[in-house]
């Protein structure tokens, strides 16, 4: 039988894996340029995780250091505002990670199509192979999850690095760095703008669901984020001077897609090249997010929270497959919404959940300054709160853009807003079963 920590991820299997959850390269930045063209792209993409990423990483590594187990964000709650909050950020998160889900595989489609064009009446069918395949490679543990994500994270940086050498070598019209501005742009479409990045930022707190499952926590979480960090960084910045450097326009780029660039610079192999990174990233966005959300539901029914066989580990490769397998069936439901209804009620759920973690880190600090954190913001509470107003605002002006901007949203805006309060419902419920529940209060004390 092998060790312990032979089953536990290693600091590169881990970054490849926060790469994957939460960007999986360039793809689905292409409407980015439609909307604030090349300079507003450059701009946002520089600014936007100064102010949306660097403070959630930051609460990321302050929290799971101070609690590395498996449930991350849940169990950060739990500790900080009890059981209720802890119920409403597992639910949030939850079926916004159902949803984050279902968006993948439709991506895939679209990236697949470069090679098959027919292949949309084959959607649902596709689908549903890429959700049962994933499954199974979950279940069958986290180590060949981290293996397959690095052979894949490989596979969707190559593409772009070829992409901007191609462009490097040949004569281009637009060869001169873009100087990054929103000069002229009205604020809708920087609001719709910045959704684009922040959507293509989302999910470092998926992560830590699984720090039970990682060697040495607190230095790996560091060490991979701060690289996975780097990573999507550059690539969306060497995307972003390529576009430039070609001369492609906005709409020819949204309409066509990464692939569309490529066969134009390059020929038809750099656009297959470019269709391939865009299927492998789809795939493992998919496999790192189903890992991150099997987990949460395995720690809500330990606390009665949900019911109890979603905590049953497989016998032999110990994973939660029954966690795996329900959410696999909730995702295949999903597939049949579209991708911008999928878009709009993601990032509603998240900003409501990540909002939860804001609080927690904040309160934590007040109530236990002294408990140890091997990972600690050099910030006071002053500082740390003013920290934190920067992704909460970030997240109100991109939801007010993105509602303003077309009456097509308000459906799926409103379906979030019921998402969210279903979770009160659910908790009455489960009171209603289980009355202890409601007599759980946070933990207080320093430790």
């Amino acid at each position: 039988m092998p060790s312990s920590s032979a089953n536990k991820l290693r600091p590169l299997q881990l970054a490849a894996i926060i790469f994957l959850t939460v960007s999986g390269g360039p793809y689905g930045l292409e409407s980015l340029f439609t909307y604030v063209g090349n300079q507003g792209a450059l701009l946002l993409l520089l600014v936007t995780p100064l102010l949306w990423d660097v403070p959630t990483i930051l609460t990321v590594l302050e929290l799971n250091s101070l609690m590395p187990v498996t449930g991350g964000y849940y169990q950060w709650v739990k500790r900080a505002l009890g059981i209720r909050w802890a119920f409403y950020e597992g639910w949030w998160t939850w079926l916004y990670t159902f949803i984050d889900l279902a968006i993948y595989p439709v991506l895939f489609m679209g990236y697949a199509a470069y090679f098959f064009p027919a292949i949309a009446a084959y959607k649902v069918l596709i689908c549903l192979l890429i959700i049962w395949s994933s499954a199974l490679l979950n279940i069958l543990g986290i180590v060949p999850v981290g293996k397959t994500s690095v052979f894949l994270g490989i596979v969707v940086l190559v593409p772009f690095v070829v992409l901007f050498i191609v462009l490097l070598m040949r004569h281009s019209p637009g060869s001169a760095i873009p100087t990054p501005s929103l000069h002229g742009l009205g604020f809708s479409p920087i609001a719709m703008g910045l959704y684009t990045v922040m959507w293509n930022f989302i999910g470092w707190d998926n992560a830590t669901t699984y720090a039970g499952e990682v060697r040495r926590p607190a230095r790996s979480y560091f060490l991979s984020i701060s690289l996975a960090f780097v990573l999507i960084v550059g690539v969306y910045i060497l995307a972003a001077l390529a576009v430039h450097r070609s001369g492609v326009s906005a709409e020819m780029l949204d309409n066509g897609k990464w692939p569309v660039l490529g066969a134009l610079t390059g020929g038809w192999w750099l656009g297959a090249l470019l269709a391939a990174g865009g299927m492998a990233s789809t795939l493992g966005l998919y496999s790192a997010v189903l890992l991150s959300v099997s987990r949460v539901p395995q720690v809500m029914a330990a606390d009665s929270l949900l019911p109890s066989w979603l905590c049953r580990l497989h016998s032999r490769y110990r994973t939660p497959y029954l966690s795996i397998i329900a959410s696999s069936v909730v995702v295949s439901i999903l597939i049949l919404w579209t991708f911008e209804d999928l878009v709009v009620m993601d990032i509603v759920l998240y900003g409501a959940g990540l909002s939860l973690e804001f609080v927690t880190l904040f309160v934590l600090r007040i109530r236990q300054p002294k408990a140890h954190r091997p990972f600690r913001i050099p910030l006071g509470n002053k500082g740390l709160f003013l920290m934190l107003l920067l992704p909460v605002a970030v997240y109100v002006i991109a939801l007010s853009g993105a509602l303003y901007s077309s009456g097509s949203m308000a459906m799926p805006a409103l379906i979030s807003i019921g998402m969210l309060i279903s979770a009160e419902l659910a908790w009455r419920v489960i009171v209603w079963r289980t009355p202890a529940l409601s007599n759980q209060i946070p933990v207080r004390q320093d430790r």
